[in-house]
């Protein structure tokens, strides 16, 4: 998800965007406590956070911005003299070596944040040893080209669980976010399925049909009761019969 505003440049008309970095939410837990020891500062909106960037970009500072529910992060980069927008750190199709600096030094700061005031533990371990010892299923790696790509069976064949390793943006958390995560897709009742889907770590189904699977990131940020809750579910669906 991309946020936009509308401003003028050398007396051009510009639509820029700013770096959506919520992915972050999704990708760990986040500690509300620890923001303070980072740098944010608490506003009635959510917080703000103000970093000067490092040579050769030390004539820029950038403001992360975070909402009260705790759900978007944005990134906006400014001169340092006179506080002016630098609108090419906005604009997704500028490049350039210099600008390719400043955006690597704001996501540096971004994983910095995450390092410092989130859980970052991943469940994937943990699910895979519930998976085994709840339904006696074993990992079954059926595409070559693929193989981080695993699918869990029920008795018939048919498979209830496949756990990937994707791309946070696959998922159109943003398009910076070419960090990957592990997933896993899971059948789902299609009438509950708008229900469950949060965009934060319940997602449409990647790859697979959208009106019966579900996409569930294996993140800290994943309540592993309702994960395995979901898998239950699923197994049920894909079995035609309780779990017992």
């Amino acid at each position: 998800m991309i946020s936009g505003q509308a401003f003028f440049v050398n007396n051009h008309f510009l639509w820029t965007y700013f770096m959506d970095l919520s992915y972050i939410f999704s990708s760990a837990l986040a500690c509300e406590k620890s923001f303070p020891k980072f740098g944010f500062k608490k506003q009635s909106d959510g917080f703000i956070c103000k970093k000067n960037l490092r040579p050769p970009c030390e004539d820029f500072y950038v403001l992360l911005k975070i909402n009260s529910s705790l759900e978007s992060l944005t990134a906006e980069v400014f001169d340092s003299e006179t506080d002016e927008k630098y609108a090419l750190f906005d604009m997704p199709r500028a490049n350039g070596a210099f600008l390719a600096k400043i955006r690597e030094q704001v996501l540096e700061l971004v994983k910095e944040f995450r390092k410092s005031c989130f859980k970052t533990s991943s469940p994937k371990e943990k699910y895979l040893e519930f998976l085994k010892e709840k339904f006696n299923a074993e990992p079954d790696f059926p595409w070559q080209d693929s193989p981080d790509y695993s699918v869990y069976r029920c008795p018939g064949g048919k498979w209830f669980a496949l756990i990937m390793k994707i791309k946070f943006r696959q998922l159109s958390l943003s398009s910076a976010a070419e960090e990957e995560v592990w997933v896993v897709n899971l059948k789902a009742d299609p009438e509950k399925i708008k229900g469950l889907v949060n965009k934060k770590s319940v997602f449409p189904a990647w790859h697979m049909n959208k009106k019966h699977w579900i996409t569930v990131l294996l993140t800290a940020a994943t309540d592993f009761e309702s994960l395995c809750n979901l898998t239950r579910q699923s197994y049920e669906l894909v079995a035609g019969k309780k779990f017992l």
